[in-house]
């Protein structure tokens, strides 16, 4: 029995966020179809936030109604508030994501609320989720950086994620929001979160910004990390943070976790034709750094893994 790996494939939401097209419902809900096609089983499916903001995510309940319940199929949507969760919740969202940046200006920059009031919503909307039956995904981002405050002190994260824990949060993310961790940072960051409330409630969002996705997805591994989210064809970038640049490709992560002997449930063939299919979509380049390789591999009909 190979040890089971949770790919969290947000693409739909922080892959599309930050692009120069906007996709229509029907293309989103398409992307989202490929990817359970190829055997991911939790998709970041859209967000709950102004589409004046953030026009790309207008419409995240008409992609919610266009996918059929799929039973082991967890969709996620992004909140920033009380009214946002409800959103997601009479949309039928099997878990709401909510943020809390560990830099105050991050924060206000986000959602317009200091950390103690972004805090004191959590609360609430934990309260309202237990009621509901509705999961909890807290996120701290810019875990490791902020780009206005520069280091995150490790112990502000630690405290962050205790607090989550205490109002009700069934996990947390912790997020390099623009790409700015290292291996080392990771693996002491995670070493202590692991260590203080257990690795298997914990999740890992990473971009690749410097190149260094896979090896922080490695160094997260090693602190006992089984949760990653990734984004199909390593599309991304948060509009409020700047250099924040694409998500660690899925693609690349499932390859990595694959050859080194742990379980996905994800076939990469299939993956790649996603990856293709959204960057046709977007007409953009995308695949993961070893994109080219793989291709190669394919068309040899030698194995991937």
């Amino acid at each position: 029995m190979r040890e089971k790996i949770l790919i969290n494939d947000v693409g739909p939401r922080d892959g599309l966020q930050n692009q120069t097209r906007i996709l229509s419902v029907d293309q989103r809900v398409q992307l989202i179809r490929a990817l359970l096609k190829a055997g991911v089983r939790s998709v970041e499916a859209g967000a709950f936030v102004s589409p004046k903001a953030v026009p790309a995510m207008a419409g995240t309940d008409a992609v919610l109604a266009g996918l059929s319940a799929d039973a082991g199929v967890d969709f996620q949507v992004l909140i920033p508030n009380l009214k946002g969760y409800t959103l997601a919740r009479d949309a039928g969202a099997g878990t709401a994501v909510l943020v809390v940046c560990a830099s105050e200006t991050m924060n206000q920059r986000n959602v317009r609320m200091s950390i103690e009031e972004s805090l004191a919503q959590a609360q609430e909307i934990c309260a309202a989720a237990r009621t509901d039956g509705v999961r909890v995904v807290a996120c701290i981002a810019v875990a490791w950086c902020c780009p206005f405050e520069g280091a995150t002190e490790p112990g502000r994260v630690l405290d962050l994620a205790g607090r989550l824990f205490a109002m009700g949060a069934d996990d947390v993310n912790i997020a390099d929001t623009i790409g700015a961790a290292n291996p080392m940072a990771v693996g002491r960051l995670m070493g202590a979160l692991a260590q203080e409330y257990g690795a298997g409630k914990l999740a890992c969002h990473f971009h690749d910004t410097r190149a260094f996705g896979l090896t922080n997805v490695y160094a997260a591994l090693e602190s006992g990390i089984r949760k990653f989210d990734s984004s199909i064809g390593g599309i991304g970038g948060c509009p409020f943070a700047p250099g924040a640049t694409g998500n660690v490709a899925s693609e690349d992560v499932v390859m990595l976790l694959e050859q080194m002997g742990f379980d996905t449930g994800i076939d990469l063939p299939a993956l790649m034709a996603a990856g293709q299919l959204v960057g046709e979509m977007l007409g953009v380049t995308t695949g993961g750094r070893a994109d080219t390789w793989r291709r190669l591999q394919l068309e040899k009909e030698s194995p991937l893994i």
